[in-house]
Order: C-alpha cells, then structure tokens, then sequence
C-alpha cells in the first residue's frame, strides 16, 4: 500500500485524525500539543498519527491536502485545518459546531 492509500484509509477509517508531530501523550511541538489540548478540552475521541517516524508520512500528508505546515486535522474525511485555524474556530465556536453538525461525540460541558 502506498502511503497515499495509507493516508486516505486513516482519513477515511477515523472520525477524528490528527497527523502531528509526536503522540497525544506526548506531543512533540507546540502546535501539535496546541491542536492535542483543543481535541481534549471538548472530549473528542481522535486517532494521533506521529509524523516524525515516517518521512514518508510527513511529506505525504502535506501532498494529500496541500497544506504544508504539520499538525493537521480531519473530521469525518475532511480537511479541517492546521494549528492557527483549528485554534480560532475553537475559540470562535466554530469547531465544536463543526463537531456536533458532522455527528462526532463531545463533552456535555464542552
């Protein structure tokens, strides 16, 4: 399987992905943590996929969504954003919408 399969087949398999760097449980920038600290707050189950152990993966997913910048996240097979954009629909309200309008469970209190 190519890696774009692979990519695709995650995005796909997966309510919530983020591609980052390091782990949710250990995020190795912080933009990535940014992004694991939003994710968490609202309750939202996500499956983590660290870049950093494949350059294939992190080049990879930079062509699949022609976006160049790690983290990234996808909702329900759709590019959502990278750090900055995640950050501000948070705050604006927008990405918990955006949660509950495509079906993806969070926190009551969120």
């Amino acid at each position: 399987m190519g890696i774009e399969q692979f990519i695709d087949n995650e995005v796909k398999a997966n309510d919530v992905v983020l591609f980052m760097k390091g782990t949710p449980q250990f995020p190795q920038c912080g933009f990535s943590g940014q992004v694991v600290q939003i994710l968490d707050h609202l309750g939202v189950t996500y499956k983590g996929l660290n870049v950093l152990e494949s350059d294939d993966l992190r080049n990879g997913i930079k062509a699949y969504s022609n976006w160049p910048t790690i983290p990234q996240l996808y909702v329900k097979g759709e590019f959502v954003g990278g750090c900055d954009i995640v950050r501000e629909m948070f705050q604006a309200g927008e990405l918990l919408q955006t949660l509950k309008d495509k079906g993806v469970p969070v926190k009551q209190n969120a």
